[in-house]
């Protein structure tokens, strides 16, 4: 997590910046689907967004926002589940979550968020 500047100083981001955090500690230590937490230390999408929390990187609140934001970009493309149900769809892959994240990000910002 030092690599992605998340030891030092964390403190609490806006939800669209959250995100991208998300696609970045996926992309650092593998995206995977069933659990939160593989025991190879991958993570789901869920897992990320725990993990990131937990070392105060985001707020209960500002992911709660972030949730509501990547569920919006799921129904936009026809999803109807929630978000860690997606994630472990049979035929998502570690770029169809990245892609998700990025424009669910990209409302949050056009939003302020």
């Amino acid at each position: 997590m030092a690599d992605l500047g998340l030891w030092q100083e964390p403190r609490p981001l806006k939800p669209s910046f959250h995100l991208v955090q998300v696609i970045e500690v996926l992309a650092r230590y593998g995206w995977c689907q069933s659990f939160d937490f593989s025991p190879t230390g991958r993570m789901c999408v869920r897992g990320a967004q725990t993990f990131l929390e937990s070392t105060g990187h985001v707020t209960a609140t500002d992911r709660g926002k972030a949730v509501h934001y990547l569920q919006n970009q799921l129904a936009r493309q026809g999803v109807s589940v929630r978000f860690w149900e997606w994630n472990d769809l049979p035929y998502n892959t570690f770029r169809s979550v990245e892609a998700a994240i990025s424009a669910a990000s990209d409302l949050a910002r056009k939003n302020g968020e």
